[in-house]
């Protein structure tokens, strides 16, 4: 089972030591084989298509709170593990806001 695990921003601006510590969960996932993929994200461009008319705006697109500023794709084998590492996660980092949404399609 894949997991998309967003975080939004506006929590606190990482320091040194949360480096350190994300650096080491990232490579404990690597290692197991969890982490496909961990990336942030540009403010990018919002597609609006309506009545065969598309329309781009070029971002930000919603408070800085709001918006989705990193991500990580995992695979794991349930769940409750997926809720389960994004704990650790929100653990580590303190306040803030993100999703967990489960990924479907071919497996890849």
């Amino acid at each position: 089972m894949r997991f998309l695990l967003t975080i939004n921003g506006g929590g606190r601006p990482p320091d040194a030591e949360l480096y350190a510590e994300m650096g080491r969960f990232v490579e404990e996932l690597t290692r197991a084989g969890v982490l496909l993929a961990t990336g942030g994200l540009d403010t990018g461009t919002h597609v609006v298509a309506s009545g065969g008319e598309i329309t781009l705006t070029d971002g930000p697109f919603a408070e800085s709170k709001e918006q989705i500023v990193s991500f990580a794709l995992i695979e794991v084998r349930s769940p409750e593990e997926a809720l389960e590492l994004a704990r650790r996660f929100w653990t580590m980092v303190g306040d803030g806001e993100g999703d967990i949404r489960q990924v479907f399609g071919p497996e890849g």
